[in-house]
Parts: C-alpha cells; structure tokens; sequence
C-alpha cells in the first residue's frame, strides 16, 4: 500500500503566505515530502479554508495561485466530504465534546480514518489530541 499523507490548512498557508511564521518550515517540507510520502491528500473543506486564510492575507492573486498548485499535475488526492463523513466528522465532535475542533478537523480526521492514514502535515494539535502524527 503507497503511504498517504494528510495536508491540513495551516500546510497549505505556511506554503503560501511567505509572510506565515511557518513559511520556512512548510516551503521546506513540502519541497522534502514527496519521497517520503508518495501520495498527499486533503479535503475540499480544507482547501475552502485555506483558500479564505489566503486571500485574507494574501489577496486574489496569491490566492488563485493557490487554486492552480492544487490543479496541476502532482500527488495529490482531494477527498470531497460525502454523507458518510460528514456523519463521521459528527460522531467525532460528538465524542471529543472537551475539544473545540472545527467541523473542517472532524471531516479531516474522519477521511483520514476511511483512508487509514496516520500521519499529517499539519500545525494544528487538534491531529495529536485525534490520535494521529503530526509530522512537523
């Protein structure tokens, strides 16, 4: 089985918005992670918000160019959230009722449950509190 990786938001900002006190960080895993994970995936709520937290920062431009990465040819692989997941994501905002993870969390993590994917890209602690590795 190919190893996947999860690419959340905060990765997708960190890439973009040179700005981003984790610009350093997110440019340079990105330009190391295709050998170690051969496959990315993220959802289209992720990319939804990444795209505001962009142009917010950023402006159109940056923002569109956003758009285009995640278009050209490349490893990646965008889930769209289904009935099924978001029944998931509920039942794990249930279930994590002490958290205040964001409905974009609980979609992700229920996605990277179907997928059996263990690790993410991702800044965020809320992926460590779910039971998965953050690998920055």
């Amino acid at each position: 089985m190919t190893r996947e990786i999860f690419i959340d938001t905060g990765a997708w900002v960190s890439l973009l918005d040179r700005r981003d006190p984790k610009h350093l960080v997110g440019s340079g895993f990105f330009a190391h992670s295709l050998a170690a994970w051969p496959v990315w995936v993220t959802t289209n709520l992720v990319v939804a918000e990444a795209y505001t937290l962009i142009q917010r920062r950023g402006g159109h431009t940056v923002a569109v160019q956003f758009l285009t990465i995640l278009q050209e040819p490349s490893p990646l692989i965008k889930v769209y959230a289904d009935h099924t997941s978001e029944l998931q994501a509920e039942a794990i905002l249930r279930q994590y009722a002490d958290q205040d993870f964001s409905y974009v969390d609980a979609v992700s993590f229920a996605v990277m449950r179907q997928r059996r994917i263990s690790e993410a890209f991702a800044f965020d602690h809320h992926f460590t509190t779910a039971g998965f590795t953050r690998v920055v």
